[in-house]
């Protein structure tokens, strides 16, 4: 069993310990240290007395935590004979990253025969806890329906990144996108619904109607309503992946604090490339969006406020070729498209990329219809191509997504599947 200490023996715990400790500084109200608490038990089972796992209590225990560099929960300290040896791991924790790097750090091999398999028999299993499938776990457990829903990361989906939200009915004045989402999971849950975040699915079987977590988790279901979602499209260009949190970005509100004073590119043109460049505007001191065309494609309000904007720039004509750096983004290298010239930005500290979204449908494989452009097509109830899978949010063919749209969705979709279970015998 994982053990609480605090910071009073932390040295005779910790620090003088001959062997492998791993310290998670957790807090209350924490979505993903709720999530990580149940895997850290499943590592304890998986490697038995090869590794003590230790808990902190972050805030009770400031100082300590400060020490360490520590300043957000959870986060995971590795130790072997009272030194550090690995990175500290933070956030939304999977499963599988931390399996591996306690095998890199330690020299481990997991007896996965010591993990205790667990069944989940439910009515309704929810992928996805953005606003859809938030919306639909609401209305499903308030039904009785007993709902789990399940997602690779933390609540709330994109809206997570989104700085401030002013068009959600109700709230009166602008909040911020990860306040209102994490309102309305608090919401899901006090409604009844059991909410696993930082997931990984290895099996998603349509035709048994189960699906497998973490490895160790079986959940079988009778309702399925898929809330995936779509994610930040990617140029696919070279330097890219191996640059992501290094200087290239995908979310400004994630990350434009780090650029306070500095100056960054925007590639894209479209509205949230222009709206995000906006909202940037509040940290550089000098901002460039290279587009490919001769105009950006984005509401005239938000191109006006651009265009006259003393700290934004723009670079048409223009695309990008490659992301040079090792350790960090040094410079992008672009081909003006009318000359077809090649040459270097070397002046920026970093790289935001906007150029639209993708649907997150790897768990569908070829197991429901989809349009041309990956998204789960369906009727005006949510009903899909297979009995008993619903679907609701930005991962349906249609044509607006929006926070309301997608609330909308998981309204109906809830609704359709506390219909079809009280059709159906099971």
């Amino acid at each position: 069993m994982v053990k609480e200490i605090t910071s009073n023996v932390f040295e005779s715990e910790v620090l003088q310990y001959q062997g492998a400790v791993i310290v998670d500084f957790f807090s209350t109200e924490c979505p993903p240290c709720e999530a990580l608490a149940p895997k850290l038990e499943d590592i304890q089972s998986r490697y038995g007395d090869a590794i003590k796992i230790v808990k902190i209590f972050r805030q009770d225990n400031k100082d300590l935590a400060l020490s360490l560099n520590v300043r957000s929960s959870p986060t995971l300290v590795f130790y072997n004979n009272g030194k550090e040896v690995a990175p500290k791991m933070s956030g939304a924790i999977l499963k599988s990253k931390l399996v591996h790097q306690i095998e890199e750090a330690y020299s481990l091999k997991s007896d996965r025969s010591a993990i205790s398999p667990r069944k989940e028999i439910v009515d309704v299993l929810i992928v996805g806890a953005g606003p859809a499938g938030l919306s639909a776990a609401i209305y499903t457990s308030r039904a009785k329906l007993k709902t789990i829903v399940v997602d690779k990361g933390t609540p709330g989906g994109q809206v997570n990144l989104t700085h401030l939200v002013a068009n959600y009915p109700g709230t009166e004045k602008p909040i911020n996108g990860y306040l209102l989402m994490h309102k309305m999971n608090e919401q899901a849950k006090a409604s009844g619904a059991h909410v696993i975040m930082a997931a990984e699915i290895s099996q998603l079987d349509m035709d048994k109607r189960l699906m497998v977590v973490d490895e160790s988790l079986t959940i079988e279901y009778k309702v399925l309503i898929m809330a995936t979602g779509s994610k930040p499209r990617s140029l696919g260009l070279e330097g890219e992946e191996r640059l992501f949190g290094k200087g290239i970005s995908y979310c400004a509100t994630c990350d434009g604090a780090f650029y306070e004073g500095k100056k960054v590119l925007v590639i894209g043109g479209g509205n949230s490339a222009v709206e995000e460049a906006l909202f940037l505007t509040k940290y550089v001191s000098e901002l460039t969006l290279v587009h490919q065309f001769d105009a950006f494609q984005a509401n005239a309000t938000a191109v006006e406020e651009a265009m006259n904007h003393p700290k934004i720039k723009a670079l048409f004509h223009h695309e990008p070729r490659q992301f040079l750096g090792q350790d960090h983004f040094e410079s992008l290298e672009v081909e003006d498209l009318v000359t077809h010239e090649r040459k270097m930005i070397s002046d920026a500290d970093g790289i935001f990329i906007f150029i639209g979204y993708q649907a997150q449908n790897e768990l569908i494989a070829d197991q429901l219809v989809l349009d041309k452009g990956g998204y789960i097509v369906a009727d005006e109830d949510m009903n899909t191509s297979r009995e008993g899978v619903f679907v609701a949010g930005d991962i349906r063919s249609k044509r607006f997504r929006q926070i309301t749209t997608a609330v909308s969705d998981g309204t109906v979709a809830a609704l359709s599947a506390e219909k079809y279970i009280s059709q159906k015998s099971f």
